[in-house]
């Protein structure tokens, strides 16, 4: 190859260089997955936001962005009386002072339904029991759980979540127990994604050149 084709060659793999930080990148991913796994939830979450570019990203919370700067709160659509927070965590392990700081940076707990905290690190077992203590729901995910949408893999079959109408005229239809719909973990990551409480049920949708077009439903346990 001469010189001026390994010039060329030199400055396309350079554009597919990212040349800013690992830090600020590992945040908009899970930021991004997040605001995705609320609009899925049924919460009111500005297109905008989810379409926000890495760049744009960077512009507005810089190469080493600040967890408290990242915070997430919305209310469901169909119900504003339903709040969620969404709260990041730094790379420092999750005692029960971290904890205990969260719990009184919620100034109205009353109005919060569910908080999602997003951890760098792990969390000590008295600080997860603390945890526990909380008068909402709390998930914890992992920011490394949270790089990838996993929903959007092409791959994975398509999952609804089904209302209670729509659970009870299943059940009816079939003359069905729900403990005898198949069962899927709550802590399968799917369940995760969507906050699955149990004894909620999930119509699941395969779609392949395989499986051809074939439905399921599985009953959160």
């Amino acid at each position: 190859m001469d010189v001026d084709g390994e010039e060329n060659l030199g400055s396309c793999l350079s554009s597919l260089l990212d040349n800013g930080s690992i830090e600020s990148h590992r945040y908009y991913l899970a930021r991004r997955t997040v605001l995705e796994m609320l609009k899925d939830r049924g919460f009111a979450v500005p297109s905008c936001e989810i379409e926000f570019s890495l760049e744009e990203f960077r512009n507005k919370h810089g190469e080493m962005p600040d967890v408290d700067e990242l915070r997430i709160s919305a209310l469901h659509k169909d119900d504003p009386s339903i709040k969620v927070m969404v709260l990041f965590c730094s790379q420092n392990i999750v005692k029960v002072n971290v904890i205990r700081a969260i719990s009184a940076m919620i100034v109205n707990k009353d109005s919060l339904s569910r908080l999602i905290l997003v951890l760098q690190n792990k969390i000590t077992n008295q600080a997860s029991k603390t945890v526990e203590l909380f008068p909402f729901k709390v998930e914890i995910f992992q920011i490394t759980d949270l790089f990838v949408n996993i929903t959007k893999h092409e791959l994975k079959p398509k999952h609804q979540v089904l209302t209670d109408q729509e659970k009870e005229n299943l059940l009816r239809k079939y003359s069905i127990d729900e403990k005898q719909l198949p069962r899927m973990s709550q802590k399968d990551a799917i369940a995760r994604y969507y906050g699955l409480e149990k004894g909620q049920v999930v119509k699941v949708t395969y779609s392949g050149e395989l499986t051809q077009l074939h439905v399921t439903y599985r009953c959160i346990w």
